[in-house]
C-alpha cells in the first residue's frame, strides 16, 4: 500500500489528484489490474468527475452545500455534521481499472479528493490489485 498526502486550504474543496495517482500507477502498478484509492477520514471523500472545466468542481461543491448546509440543526455537537453527510454522499473509496499500465479513465474524467472539514492535511491510501 502507498500513501499520498493532501493539503487543503479551504473548508470545502475538491483537489484533482489524478496526476499523483497516475504517477504511482506508472511507478508501481503497471502490472496491476486495478488501483484502489481510499480516504481514511469521515469528513472527506473521493470521486471521479470532469476535470477539463474548472466550473464543474465549484458547481459540485455549491450544490452539495445547498443540499447539506453547514448549519442544519444537527445533533452532532462538533459543528461538522454536514461534512460527515457529504463524505457519505461522495464515498471514501474508488476502484479504477488499469489497462496497458494506465488508469482506464474516460477522456474528461479526473480523480478528486473532496475536503469537507478543512483546511487540513489528509491521507489517501493507494493499493494495487492483481
Amino acid at each position: 500500500m502507498h500513501q499520498l498526502q493532501v493539503k487543503t486550504n479551504r473548508r470545502c474543496q475538491l483537489l484533482d489528484v489524478t496526476g499523483d495517482v497516475a504517477d504511482l500507477v506508472g511507478e508501481y502498478g503497471a502490472d496491476a489490474a486495478a488501483v484502489l484509492i481510499h480516504v481514511p477520514h469521515t469528513t472527506a471523500g473521493i470521486l471521479i468527475n470532469e476535470n477539463a472545466d474548472p466550473s464543474v468542481p465549484s458547481d459540485i461543491l455549491k450544490h452539495l452545500e445547498e443540499m447539506v448546509p453547514q448549519s442544519g440543526g444537527y445533533q452532532h455537537s462538533e459543528g461538522n455534521s454536514d461534512a460527515h453527510i457529504k463524505s457519505t454522499l461522495t464515498g471514501v473509496s474508488l476502484l479504477v481499472p488499469i489497462t496497458n499500465g494506465k488508469m482506464a479513465l474516460g477522456t474528461w474524467q479526473g480523480i478528486f479528493f473532496a475536503e469537507f472539514d478543512g483546511p487540513r492535511t489528509r491521507k489517501l491510501f493507494v493499493s494495487f490489485l492483481s
